[in-house]
């Protein structure tokens, strides 16, 4: 045993790559752990070589900080995954990754999950204690080269055994070359290929093409169809794609004209002239209503639209990525913060741009601080007047506690726009942010009288406490609105960014039915909401938070594509669908986890290759939200 080092690297990858395994995907598969075997061997001659090339001090010393950063990747990639359920990018850990932010729940989410931590903190803690006798350094030159080819074959090989597995759209093969899916990669190829990948796909700027699949054509039938309305533009997208020389616009072009457009529907226009208050509320959850804690939340969920199977999963590369969705009805791209990355870009279908267009006064507030995300060039860039706290609310409300109050912020902008003829004005909450106790959360201090004598935790007791100041604040708005004599003439429309994941799902439990652990706790409300529906419209369709758009735009009677957005209009009649990052999904004929590869159906019969179809479906809508936003794709077709 010449080379030690090697042994004593690829043994410490291995071992944090099962430990991170075994406890994130709570499986343990050969062909997954094979593959795994075989790419770390690389990183392992990789590391091997860099620690060989210096003197033995310096290699020693090299060789340790390389060991205790990689030990500290993989905890930090644990820790991020029990806060949001992804792999966290390159881009995020030199952007500002939220993870970071908030030291006392890193450290309740240590605590309540010691095992994994100490056990992926061995190898740093045996390799600090016993590092003389465990690396043997070497700066043979002659050792270097064979090291060389031998990292050489190693690649190959472990490159060339991709090519035995079955091919399928989430095969390994496809993701190591085709698909960009963090969570499915690090699962079959291991976290240090997963975060490899993902940094040369940052530099290459990586492109993925969608699958168009051409519907196979239906017999002419002997009884002539009714006749159907469709949201759609006249777009010539055959003079487009015979006059694209771009590859990756010509593939959104295919794409999209491949698609059938929603069907407008009894609800097409129901709100139409309308003004229009939209809410993304922080962390919102079903945890949140209850008909005496917050009695206006539960008027709202129960009284308007009530979506029965509504979901707004996560997507994080930032918490921005919830708002994304619900502003643009794109999914997010993986690596970047998309809501940034949209900032100069044409977004014709932005509510702010819609509203303005018509002639509606378009304003957006934020209770944060404003450039956070960078905000303060999203939001105008989406038409809105926007204000938060830094350019302008501060001198309206009080911006230094933390979290700041929605009360506070309805009672601040209210009079801004309620005076102008018509008005659109979207909100971004804040009051319902974690942490979930009475001692660091203003929000929760501040409501605390309130939840005092209820039977749960007491992180449950502080996240109703956060979000009674928003069932406060739309208690306001409605009291306002009717005070001008607008309510009638307002629509009110809620929805979150993400689940509260601030709270263990042990605590969520107390108040939610929660069956399946990985896709229930995304479960939600969305309320669209007018004080004129005589009775409750319940909705049974599956939906999520990327239909939000589409469906508000059908009910308003604006005329839009429904092809160039990623969700779909709830009402029509198009199958509904809830995406997870993952790739995992929910619809009407089951669900299906994409990691662990296993379909649980709802109905006895399944049409054939559904669980193919889907998933091509699925990953061609994440593929073409990417290219949309990188080649701002709407200026091509729909042109400023």
């Amino acid at each position: 045993m010449k080379n030690k080092k090697l042994y004593i690297t690829f043994a410490i990858i291995f071992y944090l790559e099962l430990v991170y395994h075994i406890f994130i995907f709570n499986s343990f598969q050969l062909k997954d752990i094979f593959y795994i075997s075989l790419f770390t061997l690389f990183v392992s001659i990789v590391i091997d070589i860099l620690t060989s090339l210096f003197n033995h001090k310096t290699n020693r010393i090299l060789f340790i900080i390389i060991i205790l950063l990689l030990n500290i990747v993989f905890i930090a990639q644990r820790i991020n995954f029990l806060f949001y359920g992804n792999v966290f990018s390159i881009y995020s850990l030199f952007n500002g990754g939220q993870v970071f932010e908030f030291f006392g729940q890193i450290l309740s989410v240590v605590l309540n999950n010691f095992l994994s931590i100490i056990l992926m903190f061995i190898p740093a803690g045996l390799l600090i204690i016993f590092n003389r006798k465990m690396v043997v350094l070497n700066t043979n030159y002659k050792s270097v080269a064979y090291k060389v080819l031998l990292m050489v074959l190693s690649y190959f090989l472990s490159v060339g055994s991709l090519f035995l597995a079955k091919d399928s759209i989430y095969s390994v093969k496809n993701l190591y070359f085709n698909r960009h899916v963090p969570n499915q990669t690090a699962k079959s190829l291991g976290l240090m290929t997963t975060m490899r990948l993902d940094l040369y796909r940052i530099l290459s700027n990586f492109e993925e093409s969608a699958v168009v699949v051409t519907p196979p054509v239906e017999e002419e039938k002997e009884e002539k169809p009714k006749i159907i309305e469709y949201n759609k533009l006249d777009i010539d997208f055959e003079s487009l794609i015979a006059s694209e020389t771009n590859k990756t616009i010509n593939n959104i072009h295919n794409y999209i004209s491949s698609l059938d457009p929603t069907n407008k529907n009894e609800y097409t226009g129901y709100f139409k002239g309308k003004n229009l208050i939209y809410i993304t509320a922080e962390a919102f959850s079903p945890i949140a209503v209850d008909p005496n804690l917050t009695p206006t939340l539960y008027k709202l969920v129960n009284t308007g639209f009530k979506f029965n199977n509504f979901y707004s999963p996560v997507y994080f590369v930032s918490t921005s990525d919830g708002e994304y969705i619900n502003l643009t009805g794109l999914l997010p791209k993986e690596s970047v913060w998309s809501l940034s990355r949209s900032s100069n870009n044409y977004l014709p279908y932005a509510y702010g741009k819609v509203f303005k267009n018509l002639g509606y006064a378009t304003n957006a507030y934020h209770n944060g601080y404003y450039t956070y995300y960078d905000r303060h060039k999203s939001h105008p860039n989406m038409g809105y007047n926007f204000m938060a706290c830094g350019n302008g609310l501060q001198k309206l409300m009080n911006c230094k506690p933390w979290p700041q109050s929605d009360l506070e912020m309805i009672n601040a902008t209210f009079d801004l726009y309620s005076d102008n003829e018509n008005f659109m004005t979207y909100y971004m909450s804040i009051s319902g942010h974690l942490e979930y106790n009475f001692g660091g959360n203003n929000m929760a201090y501040r409501n605390k009288a309130l939840v005092a004598d209820l039977p749960y935790s007491n992180a449950i007791k502080a996240y109703i406490a956060c979000q009674s100041e928003l069932d406060k604040a739309l208690e306001a708005l409605i009291n306002k609105l009717t005070e001008k004599g607008i309510l009638d003439d307002t629509v009110i429309a809620l929805s979150t960014d993400h689940y509260p994941y601030g709270l263990k799902v042990s605590e969520m439990k107390e108040i939610m039915n929660i069956e399946d652990e990985k896709l229930d706790i995304h479960k939600n409300h969305l309320i669209i909401w007018n004080s004129q529906m005589v009775q409750p419209v319940e909705v049974n369709k599956y939906a999520g938070s990327l239909d939000i758009l589409p469906t508000i735009l059908n009910l308003f009677g604006i005329e839009f594509d429904s092809r160039l957005l990623m969700g779909t209009d709830i009402f029509s009649d198009n199958e509904g669908i809830i995406i997870f990052n993952d790739r995992s999904w929910i619809t009407n004929y089951g669900k299906y986890n994409a990691t662990k590869n296993i379909f649980t159906p709802f109905k006895d019969e399944i049409p054939e290759n559904y669980i193919e179809t889907i998933n091509h479906q699925v990953n061609n809508k994440y593929v073409i939200s990417k290219n949309i936003l990188e080649t701002n794709y709407y200026k091509y077709v729909l042109g400023e």
